[in-house]
């Protein structure tokens, strides 16, 4: 029988792919299970703050598509206030596939084996191993990565991540265009029911999305696409559309078990308020990798420590933006009025993006603020 690998990375995406890469590099026996093809389309606007460059030692630059600069926010495409980002290059637009595929390249390039078309149906531990069963047979290995995104099941049953997650609804469109303003993103939150749409500016086109934040199902997508398109100066059937849900954070839980992480999408890290992913993937696969590292070099409580460090360096931001948005998104008019339209808001917002602010830098004064108009 073969050697068990050092890690199991169930999961090719931007979390699974991170952790794989830093993992290899630090001589770690990897393979990453991924169900389907690879790399594969996936229902992502792009946009992640520059700032997750210091979590790697190799240069991102190869997968950036376009770097951000400016915000604009409207109120059904009228009402604007823009914002300038700050620092040099501070948000980033990226194409899922090829970020993800680079993150692998990485990987495979250190030594990691990536094995496409392996579905894990089942894991369990047994001894010092665990044994991930899918059609293709089983793998062993020492320790597990839970990263195969929102529709996953498999951390459940092992008492990790939320035990009944919450998702907002999606639509993504993906538009082949002239852009306009290729450093600016765009952010209306009026057009969409208890939720928002955003146009990100990629090399040759445009991300476009609808997201709906209190139900699972996007606010008729088809309806305001119809609107903001043509204000794009596209038809309103344009570009290609992927339903999808987002699973984003609801509150702290366990991420760790004997041997096993869950990470990303698959860990409920997505903002709840700006639907932030990619920043949350990027960080949990990070953490996730270095805490691993320690645990099989024999710290029985590295795991624990992971947990803690997701609480502490996203978390505790998190629960303040789902305090926001649950107050935001059910008023919205108001939200936009005495949140984005104050003078410092935009500004404040722009840090967010970047990186620079948390959630809890702003939260107290909004919610009250809010709160005190509604009643």
């Amino acid at each position: 029988m073969s050697s068990p690998f050092d890690v199991a990375v169930v999961g090719g995406g931007a979390a699974g792919a991170a952790c794989a890469a830093h993992l290899t590099r630090e001589g770690r026996s990897v393979v990453v299970l991924e169900q389907g093809p690879f790399p594969r389309n996936k229902a992502c606007g792009g946009g992640m703050a520059a700032s997750v460059q210091r979590w790697f030692p190799f240069d991102l630059s190869p997968a950036i598509d376009q770097v951000i600069r400016r915000v604009r926010f409207t109120w059904n495409l009228e009402d604007p206030v823009s914002a300038e980002l700050p620092g040099e290059a501070p948000f980033w637009i990226v194409q899922r596939s090829r970020l993800d595929a680079f993150l692998m390249q990485q990987a495979t390039a250190a030594g990691a084996e990536l094995r496409r078309h392996w579905p894990v149906r089942g894991m369990r531990r047994q001894g010092e191993v665990w044994q991930l069963h899918g059609p293709a047979g089983s793998v062993s290995s020492r320790a597990v990565v839970i990263a195969d995104g929102s529709g996953s099941t498999l951390g459940k049953p092992l008492g990790l991540g939320a035990a009944r997650p919450r998702f907002a609804g999606t639509m993504a469109v993906e538009l082949d265009a002239r852009v306009d303003e290729p450093d600016t993103a765009r952010f209306d939150f009026g057009l969409v029911h208890h939720g928002f749409c955003w146009a990100f500016p990629r090399q040759s086109g445009y991300s476009i999305g609808v997201g709906s934040f209190i139900g699972r199902e996007a606010a008729d997508p088809e309806l305001v696409l119809q609107r903001l398109l043509p204000d794009l100066g596209q038809p309103s059937d344009a570009g290609r559309r992927q339903l999808s849900v987002l699973r984003i954070w609801d509150g702290h839980h366990r991420l760790h078990g004997d041997g096993v992480v869950v990470v990303g999408d698959a860990a409920s890290l997505c903002d709840p308020f700006l639907a932030e992913g990619i920043r949350p993937a990027l960080l949990s696969g990070s953490l996730a990798a270095h805490h691993l590292g320690h645990w099989l070099d024999g710290d029985g409580q590295a795991l624990a420590t992971y947990s803690a460090a997701i609480r502490h360096d996203w978390g505790e931001s998190m629960a303040w933006g789902r305090r926001i948005a649950q107050v935001f998104y059910r008023v919205p008019r108001i939200g936009y009025q005495l949140g984005i339209k104050r003078k410092t808001a935009p500004q404040r917002i722009a840090q967010i993006l970047s990186g620079d602010m948390g959630y809890g830098d702003i939260a107290q004064r909004v919610i009250r603020r809010l709160l005190l108009q509604q009643g």
